[in-house]
C-alpha cells in the first residue's frame, strides 16, 4: 500500500502546486488589468502664472514691477518649466495637478493615435480573454482536485486544463506585447498635452508578465502531472500483463 501512496500523493502535491500557480495568475492579472500603473513617468510643461496668494516654486509670480520680471523669467529661460508626474495604464492616464491636489485622469484609448487604436482594442480583448481562460483553468483544476469518482475523468480534465492554460499563457503574452507597442507609438504619435519626458514601465507592467509567467508555469506543472501519469499507467500496465504470463504461463510473443 505505501508505494501507491507515494504517487498518489505528488500528483495532489502537483495539482495543489498548479493550483495555486494559476490562481495567483489570475489575482495578479486582474490587478494589472484595472491598474493604471503600466508606465510611469514625467511631463516638462511650462509654469502657470500665480494666482491669488499662490506662492512657492510651481509658478510665475509678479513683481513690484508688473511684467518686467515675467518677461526677464521667460526671455532667460530661468525656472520656465516644471516636471510633473503621471502613469498610464490601458484604460485611462492620470498625472499630477500644478499647485492643487489630486489629479486629472483621460481616457487613454482617446490618446492613443487613430492609426493605433485598433491595436489597443485588439489588446483590450486579448487581456480579457486572458483573464477568462485563467478562470475557466481554475475552475477546471479545482473540480480535478475534488473529483475522486475516476482516474480517466480527472485525466480528461487534467489535459483539458492545461491546454486552457496554455492558450491563456499565449493570449497574456500577445496583449502585453501590443499594449507595449501602443505606448510606444502614442509616446511618438501623442497629444502633444501629453507626451512624456522620462518614462518607464511601472509595477503593473511587472505585475503583468509575472501573470504571464505564473500561468505558463502552472501549465508546464499540469502537462508534467498528466504526462507522469500516464507514464504510470502503462508501467502498471506492464507489471500487470507480466504477472498474468507468469501466473499462466503465456508465451512471450
Amino acid at each position: 500500500k505505501m508505494p501507491a501512496s507515494i504517487p498518489e500523493a505528488d500528483g495532489r502535491h502537483r495539482a495543489s502546486a498548479a493550483f495555486s500557480l494559476s490562481f495567483l495568475s489570475l489575482v495578479f492579472s486582474i490587478t494589472a488589468f484595472s491598474s493604471s500603473y503600466w508606465c510611469e513617468g514625467t511631463r516638462k510643461v511650462a509654469k502657470p502664472f500665480c494666482k491669488g496668494d499662490s506662492k512657492g516654486d510651481l509658478c510665475i509670480r509678479f513683481n513690484s514691477n508688473g511684467s518686467q520680471a515675467v518677461q526677464y523669467i521667460w526671455e532667460t529661460g530661468d525656472d520656465k518649466f516644471v516636471e510633473k508626474r503621471f502613469h498610464a495604464g490601458i484604460w485611462y492616464s492620470c498625472e499630477e495637478m500644478i499647485n492643487e491636489d489630486g489629479e486629472k485622469c483621460r481616457s487613454f484609448i482617446s490618446l492613443t493615435p487613430a492609426s493605433d487604436r485598433g491595436v489597443l482594442w485588439l489588446s483590450i480583448v486579448a487581456e480579457l480573454l486572458y483573464v477568462l481562460l485563467l478562470l475557466t483553468g481554475n475552475i477546471l483544476m479545482s473540480v480535478e482536485m475534488c473529483y475522486y469518482s475516476s482516474v480517466i475523468d480527472g485525466l480528461k480534465i487534467n489535459a483539458f486544463s492545461a491546454v486552457v492554460t496554455v492558450l491563456a499563457g499565449l493570449l497574456g503574452m500577445v496583449a502585453h506585447m501590443m499594449y507595449t507597442t501602443v505606448f510606444q507609438m502614442t509616446v511618438n504619435l501623442g497629444p502633444e498635452d501629453w507626451r512624456p519626458h522620462t518614462w518607464d514601465y511601472g509595477w503593473s507592467y511587472g505585475l503583468a508578465w509575472t501573470s504571464f509567467a505564473c500561468c505558463m508555469a502552472a501549465a508546464v506543472t499540469t502537462i508534467n502531472k498528466y504526462t507522469k501519469t500516464i507514464l504510470e499507467f502503462k508501467h502498471k500496465r506492464k507489471k500487470l500483463e507480466r504477472s498474468f504470463r507468469i501466473q499462466y504461463k503465456f508465451p512471450e510473443h
